[in-house]
């Protein structure tokens, strides 16, 4: 694909989409930054949950839906081909699943928000869940660059007795290399509706080498932090317990309940012991609420 052009992908039928992403691989974005755009639909039909329409434009994509636990659950892996969202880049991923489906979405690896160069950056996500259905919106960390100019959404909407597990987890500066999160911008914000109705919401205003980062009130010096999201009709206070059990190797963790929504928070400066922590948990939130064991992602073993 030429840097200045933009690709569509539709397939209505096949559970395959083919492995279009080495066009874009080498190719640098163009000036303006990408516009990259991914719409997806998941269906029940018979007993199997279907990826039944997909549609993308610029370097946004999934290759096949994946079935490792059986025709119930759609496993998809989201690309993103350039592997980072750059300043000017303007990204949006919408997800719809229909009546009684099932899906589990994922990345391959970190995203990374590059520094903007004085152009800022935007990443809106909706997910949207029909009622019997149920998402796992199960993406791994962000990573916010020194520099970085950054708005990025997450809006989730449920209808019904809709399920949806998710994680947000942020990463400030490259702590292996020795960065800090020292200028810059990133703004982001979350919102889990049912029927119309918030259940959750919240927004950060990171700017960078901000003081406020030491306060014991927002990160306490943290560079990792991030939530895990549940959200079910009932969460038992049994589940709460027993989540609570599991603790995070590095950092910290805790776990409340609000009505209809189980919330796992983490603050610390290590991204894996993070992750690690938020899969333990969802392995003992998704018996609860899907009725189904933990599945891992393949891709988390890479």
């Amino acid at each position: 694909m030429r840097a200045n052009s933009q690709s569509l992908q539709r397939d209505d039928k096949s559970d395959c989409v083919p492995d279009i992403a080495q066009r874009d691989a080498g190719h640098a974005a163009p000036s303006y930054g990408w516009r990259a755009r991914l719409a997806l639909d998941f269906e029940r039909r018979g007993e199997r949950s279907v990826l039944a329409r997909r549609e993308h434009t610029g370097p946004l994509r999934v290759q096949k839906a994946l079935y490792p636990e059986g025709d119930a659950v759609s496993h998809a892996i989201l690309l993103h081909p350039p592997a980072g969202i750059a300043g000017g880049d303007s990204l949006a991923i919408n997800v719809s699943v229909g009546e009684a489906a099932s899906a589990l979405l994922t990345t391959p690896g970190a995203g990374k928000w590059y520094r903007a160069d004085g152009r800022p950056a935007e990443q809106k996500i909706k997910l949207s869940v029909a009622a019997g259905a149920s998402l796992e919106w199960l993406p791994q960390e962000s990573m916010v660059f020194d520099g970085a100019d950054g708005d990025a959404t997450l809006d989730v909407q449920l209808a019904g007795d809709a399920r949806f597990i998710g994680f947000d987890l942020w990463c400030l500066g490259r702590r292996a290399r020795g960065e800090r999160f020292e200028h810059g911008r990133m703004d982001t914000r979350l919102r889990v509706a049912r029927d119309g109705r918030p259940v959750f919401a919240e927004q950060a205003k990171l700017r960078g080498n901000d003081a406020r980062f030491a306060s014991a009130a927002v990160l306490g010096g943290a560079t990792v932090f991030g939530s895990l999201l549940a959200a079910a009709p009932n969460i038992d206070a049994s589940l709460v317990e027993a989540c609570r059990l599991e603790c995070p190797t590095a950092g910290l963790g805790a776990v409340t309940r609000l009505p209809g929504l189980l919330v796992a928070r983490y603050r610390g400066d290590d991204a894996e012991a993070a992750r690690h922590w938020f899969a333990a948990v969802w392995a003992i939130v998704r018996p609860a609420l899907l009725n189904r064991p933990a599945c891992p992602p393949r891709i988390w073993n890479t």
